[in-house]
């Protein structure tokens, strides 16, 4: 008997947007990191449109710095739900786990570094937990370029969805008739060349196992 595939989807309500350890003394070390950064930036303007929470952590920030400031944080007001300090290389510390029970989230959105290291350790363990997890290949990256689709690949073998943010804006959207269209149309356009330049800087023409 045919295995019918499993279909995730996002649910506007029961999706969060997480921001991995994406912190200013880390620019020089990672692949792209600028990309990374306006990513971030396109999720967060996603975010104040569609009312979509974000959760942050920093890797020991005392010695590795705050979260970069081109990141307005700021702007989203309570949709910022906290940034959580945390030395574990998994975002899912005591605190996060605290944070995201009984607030009925299904998925979570994924974007930050490294890619084999902490979007790979957080990701396992969200998926272990029962959620579903959007890994954004055009939101994540490492030291070296060359382990990021080794990790994306790990991560999709796992049961994680890997996309694009713009993929995943245009779910939560969802419907063209939905009165925030214009304002989530705006964010889109006003993001176009970002876009483009990130898919350009992090995403291979051709997937490396493919």
């Amino acid at each position: 008997m045919a295995t019918v595939a499993k279909v995730v989807k996002l649910i506007p309500a029961r999706t969060a947007f997480l921001l991995c350890d994406i912190q200013t003394k880390f620019r020089p070390a990672i692949h792209g990191f600028d990309s990374v950064v306006a990513t971030g930036n396109k999720l967060l303007k996603v975010a104040r449109v569609l009312d979509v929470p974000v959760i942050v952590t920093e890797q020991n920030p005392k010695g590795l710095g705050k979260t970069d400031d081109r990141l307005d944080l700021r702007s989203l007001g309570p949709l910022h739900l906290a940034t959580i300090e945390k030395s574990l290389f998994s975002m899912t510390t005591p605190e996060f786990l605290s944070l995201i029970d009984g607030r009925g989230f299904r998925s979570f959105v994924l974007a930050g570094i490294e890619s084999h290291v902490c979007v790979l350790q957080s990701t396992l363990d969200l998926l272990e937990r029962g959620y579903d997890v959007h890994v954004l290949a055009d939101g994540v990256s490492s030291c070296n370029k060359e382990e990021v689709p080794w990790a994306l690949e790990r991560m999709r073998q796992a049961g994680a969805q890997i996309t694009t943010s713009e993929s995943v804006s245009f779910q939560l959207q969802c419907d063209a008739a939905r009165p925030t269209f214009k304002a989530f149309s705006n964010v889109i356009k006003e993001e176009k060349e970002a876009t483009v330049q990130t898919l350009q800087a992090l995403l291979p023409t051709r997937h490396a196992l493919l």
